[in-house]
């Protein structure tokens, strides 16, 4: 492989590095973490960025990559927010995986909870559940965290009329099914050993 080719190889490699990062992410990446991650300049990053945005216009992509809020992620075109909006209501039907039965749980007893704190209790990123659940209209943002500046979540009020439920409260108590040395834990948000 001649020069040239191995430049056009790493430059469609790059392009693919990025795809498959800003796939899994929730949130805006920036730049300088983009870079960072895969150990290039800036300016490399920013223009295989920038040709992906391009490319995706111009193939008339049912998504689009876009900068906003400080740096890059994935947005579903303005166009097709019709169809998406369809597909998410319809979907609203679709019973709930135990993936997602867990991650509802989770967030119900520990609300308001991180993604991360989700994932911790679960043993397993939940990114994209957390993503299901809120489009369904079953969690929230609610805030972010004072301490690490992650979103934060919470049940809705579709949640509660969905299970028949007046209030949080009404939610059964855990304590019984859980290990004993769970009982013990310090208490984390406003429930107490439910999750």
């Amino acid at each position: 492989m001649n020069e040239r080719e191995e430049g056009l190889f790493a430059v469609a490699d790059l392009k693919s590095s990025l795809e498959a990062i800003l796939l899994v992410a929730d949130e805006p990446v920036p730049l300088g973490v983009l870079a960072q991650v895969l150990e290039l300049p800036r300016e490399a990053v920013a223009a295989a960025l920038a040709e992906l945005a391009e490319l995706y216009t111009e193939q008339g992509r049912g998504f689009d990559l876009r900068e906003v809020a400080g740096g890059w992620r994935y947005y579903t075109r303005s166009e097709y927010a019709p169809i998406v909006e369809k597909f998410v209501r319809d979907g609203q039907e679709v019973r709930l995986t135990q993936a997602a039965l867990e991650t509802l749980a989770v967030v119900a007893y520990r609300q308001p909870v991180g993604r991360s704190q989700v994932s911790a209790v679960r043993g397993v990123n939940c990114d994209g559940v957390m993503r299901t659940l809120v489009l369904r209209g079953l969690v929230e943002e609610a805030g972010t965290d004072h301490e690490t500046g992650a979103i934060l979540f919470r049940t809705t009020p579709y949640f509660l009329e969905r299970l028949g439920l007046a209030s949080l409260d009404q939610l059964p108590e855990l304590a019984p099914h859980l290990p004993d040395q769970l009982d013990d834990e310090p208490d984390q948000g406003h429930r107490r050993a439910r999750a």
